[in-house]
């Protein structure tokens, strides 16, 4: 959607993207069987169905986010807030709009990751916390040895994107539970030399941890379901 507005071509999807998109609606389809076939009449299946095209639409709107932040960093060329245009303003406006939405939503794509991850795994980690992040459902599955393959697959997953989720956990923090990022950043500035014009933060790095996460995501859908699809087939073959 965002690519039509920005003038862009519609998104071909490939690689982990591609993958985790293919693995998420071959399970949908295989849980739409199921309640065509059963009638699902404590409704499991239609709640996972409903969670997992959730997650469909939430990692599509995450890529977006992505995009249209690297689309209007493109339009950043001054390294000093005083020194910009009033249009590049704009521009920059836009790309913390959206640089903003999409940190934020990797967060919370990975924990509705978390709530199925719970729900198929009668995990039941809400006798560890109340109200759990997809971390916490992770370190209790990996507790849980049964499905070892997928957990240790998941925690390795975690630990390769260690320092751009920190990195994203950080700005997160900052802008739900302080004060806008870039407001820090400035508050730093300030605090520095109180007459000094204030310099842009690194926008590609902060880009950079972006696509990371963004990576870290996909990767960890695409090994869920996919997992998840194989137990799925091994024990349909063995009714």
């Amino acid at each position: 959607m965002l690519r039509i507005l920005l003038g862009e071509s519609p998104r071909v999807n490939s690689g982990v993207l591609a993958e985790a998109m293919e693995h998420m609606a071959e399970f949908t389809s295989q849980l739409r069987k199921e309640i065509n076939k059963y009638e699902d009449r404590d409704h499991e299946y239609r709640k996972l169905e409903i969670w997992t095209r959730g997650l469909i639409v939430s990692l599509d709107e995450l890529e977006q986010s992505w995009f249209a932040a690297t689309f209007y960093r493109k339009s950043v060329k001054a390294g000093y807030m005083d020194d910009m245009s009033v249009a590049e303003q704009g521009e920059y406006a836009r790309y913390v709009y959206f640089y903003k939405n999409g940190f934020i939503r990797v967060f919370s794509l990975l924990d509705k990751l978390g709530t199925v991850l719970n729900s198929i795994y009668d995990l039941n980690t809400s006798r560890v916390k109340t109200h759990f992040s997809y971390f916490t459902v992770l370190r209790e599955f990996l507790t849980h040895r049964e499905h070892a393959a997928l957990a240790d697959q998941l925690e390795n997953i975690k630990n390769s994107y260690r320092e751009p989720l920190q990195n994203l956990r950080k700005r997160r923090n900052a802008e739900i539970h302080y004060m806008n990022a870039e407001m820090q950043d400035d508050l730093w500035q300030r605090h520095q030399g109180l007459h000094d014009k204030i310099q842009l933060e690194d926008l590609d790095s902060h880009l950079e941890d972006l696509k990371q996460g963004l990576e870290m995501v996909c990767k960890s859908l695409e090994a869920v379901y996919k997992y998840s699809l194989e137990q799925w087939s091994k024990n349909t073959g063995k009714s």
